[in-house]
């Protein structure tokens, strides 16, 4: 491996440079994120410092979308929302309890673990 240098008053400094690739991550993503930085603080740093990191928050973020999918079609299934029509209120109420239950059971399942 040849490195550059540059000159700096008396000293030679390595041209290094980070290669980061813009990496968007959602909600699961950044839950985990923090779950590792505040309880696993010595596998955060080595994932962080060895470019592991983004991949390991994007595969979080990936699984925790598609089971969020089928928990919300298994809960439909189970437990019928009621009429949409006929009550707005108590269907959005309806819904907004199945998907704080799905939630819960994705953070136990790739967020907390």
């Amino acid at each position: 491996m040849k490195l550059e240098y540059y000159c700096k008053g008396e000293y030679r400094f390595p041209n290094l440079t980070v290669v980061q690739s813009e990496v968007v991550i959602g909600k699961y993503g950044m839950l985990r994120k923090s779950f590792l930085r505040e309880h696993k603080s010595g596998w955060y740093q080595s994932m962080l410092l060895t470019g592991k990191l983004d991949r390991h928050l994007q595969a979080v973020q990936k699984a925790a979308e598609e089971r969020m999918e089928l928990l919300m079609k298994e809960l439909l299934k189970r437990h019928p929302a009621p009429d949409k029509e006929a009550d707005q209120l108590a269907w959005a109420a309806y819904i907004n309890m199945l998907t704080a239950m799905a939630e819960e059971i994705i953070e136990k399942e790739f967020i907390y673990n």
